[in-house]
């Protein structure tokens, strides 16, 4: 696994009604402070990618949808710099990820509805002075290939 990142498995508590589940919580250690909560939509075989922030961690939950998530050390301090991991989430695998600082991030929806993510940060966004630095989806460096593999 690669330096830092986390996985938390959800417990899902369900009954007659519905279920009910906790994603991120102050005394769990995930996030090192709270800074913003966001929520966002991407349509089926959409890729974001990539980005990393020099200043904030990530935690991702994708509540609705399937995504793969792709991750790429770029620390050159870590133990696992220049290690790329890939994470399936979503309605078929109910986690919560951490992302650490400079470690780039990315996905792509899978399936045929769209995706939705909320994700928690350590900072809130500042429009003037944006901690998300842009990498290519195709960038030569990760080489990561998104292409689904028939098996």
């Amino acid at each position: 696994m690669i330096e830092g990142v986390k996985i938390k498995k959800l417990l899902k508590h369900c009954d007659d009604r519905g279920f009910f589940a906790e994603l991120v919580r102050d005394d769990e250690d995930l996030l090192e402070n709270f800074g913003q909560a966001s929520w966002s939509m991407s349509y089926p075989g959409v890729i974001k990618a990539f980005h990393y922030h020099e200043e904030q961690d990530d935690v991702w939950f994708f509540p609705s949808g399937n995504a793969q998530v792709v991750l790429y050390d770029l620390r050159k301090v870590s133990a696992t710099h220049g290690e790329t991991e890939v994470f399936y989430m979503g309605e078929e695998n109910p986690i919560v990820l951490l992302i650490p600082k400079g470690v780039a991030h990315g996905y792509r929806v899978l399936g045929q509805t769209p995706a939705t993510i909320i994700y928690f940060t350590t900072k809130s966004y500042n429009p003037e002075k944006p901690d998300e630095k842009r990498i290519p989806w195709d960038d030569p460096n990760i080489g990561f290939d998104w292409e689904i593999k028939n098996r």
